[in-house]
């Protein structure tokens, strides 16, 4: 199948193979690939002139993890000096920082604690939604919800349930990395395997959770393992009952590997380029189908490169990240504040659109 004929395949919102994603990625010029992510963001999204964007804010619940992950200078083993846990004093205050800057949300992140049961994200989750009506908890993830169901010898939906009750609004797609065994095993070994990632995802789904998806890229995966997940993306997708949230966005970044232990490993590894990250969004935009919103990562590639993916298939800034401990720990240390954000975006040539984690516009 030539060019030509994957560019109307594109276009009709076909399924891509493996191969055929594979072929696109090597041989497409990559102003095809951003005029055809461009054209399909039109289709996703009926009116392309708004970017969104959010205000929210990252909180490490705590740094203590025994994941493993070679990518990541921010973790600390139990025994290791430095590490620490968030406290309610400082909760209270991070989240009046929040309301004050008019936002509403914390994506709260756990990493794998031992010292951790599921008891203890219930108490926090409720604790915090007592005191603050208002706030939106985006928290955990699918490894996460893997190891406390293990730990409390649960299934992962009634983790879940109970995550839910306590004030769980919706589930990242965080520790997703490349949705490939021989990658987990590698570079994130203490994490679940990709089917337990796809299959916490799977539950959240049925629970009508909203979720979103990620994919950290520009390590030792392989082109093929980059488009195998997201084909997994797509199909799981396609899973989700009527009616219900699923995935509700997509968000790819580069890894960054400043002073990390796979950087040691692998002193081979460049980090992903300019051209790369574009060629790779715009790829996602062609598999992903049936997933409406597409995030780019500025703050891993930088203000100019998020805007040209606006014109590659990206419909989303992100957030403001008034604070991010884990990517910037590895190098990443661009930042931008609402102001900044905003005009980013009107100078790419859109309208931002202040919205929620659904995806909602609330401005």
């Amino acid at each position: 199948m030539g060019l030509e004929q994957l560019y109307n395949k594109a276009l009709r919102l076909e399924d891509f193979t493996i191969e055929e994603l594979v072929f696109l990625y090597q041989n497409a010029p990559t102003p095809d690939l951003m005029a055809l992510g461009h054209e399909l963001r039109k289709i996703h999204k009926r009116d392309d002139r708004y970017v969104g964007w959010i205000i929210d804010r990252n909180v490490n619940i705590t740094n203590i993890c025994v994941a493993g992950c070679k990518f990541c200078n921010f973790s600390r083993h139990p025994r290791e000096e430095g590490g620490y846990v968030t406290t309610l004093q400082e909760y209270r205050q991070k989240i009046k920082e929040l309301f004050e800057l008019g936002g509403d949300q914390l994506l709260l992140q756990g990493g794998l604690n031992p010292r951790f049961r599921l008891a203890d994200y219930e108490g926090l989750f409720s604790t915090l939604k007592e005191e603050f009506p208002g706030l939106k908890l985006h928290a955990l993830g699918p490894a996460e919800v893997a190891y406390l169901a293990r730990r409390e010898k649960l299934t992962y939906r009634q983790t879940l349930e109970r995550l839910i009750a306590a004030g769980l609004d919706s589930l990242p797609g965080a520790g997703a990395e490349i949705l490939s065994d021989r990658v987990r095993r590698q570079v994130s070994p203490g994490k679940c395997s990709a089917e337990e990632w796809l299959e916490v995802m799977r539950v959240a789904h049925k629970l009508n959770l909203p979720t979103s998806a990620t994919m950290m890229f520009g390590f030792i995966e392989t082109i093929e393992e980059r488009m195998l997940h997201l084909i997994l993306l797509r199909d799981l997708q396609k899973q989700k009952p009527e009616g219900h949230y699923g995935f509700i966005t997509f968000v790819p970044w580069t890894f960054q590997s400043d002073g990390t232990e796979l950087e040691r490993e692998h002193p081979e590894i460049r980090e992903a380029s300019a051209d790369e990250y574009v060629r790779m969004l715009a790829i996602a935009r062609i598999a992903l189908n049936n997933i409406e919103n597409i995030q780019t990562s500025w703050l891993t590639v930088g203000k100019e490169i998020a805007q040209i993916t606006l014109y590659g298939g990206a419909n989303d800034f992100g957030s403001i990240m008034i604070e991010e401990n884990v990517v910037s720990s590895a190098g990443a240390h661009y930042s931008m504040n609402a102001g900044q954000i905003q005009e980013a975006i009107r100078e790419a040539g859109f309208i931002p659109r202040r919205r929620n984690q659904k995806y909602e516009f609330i401005d």
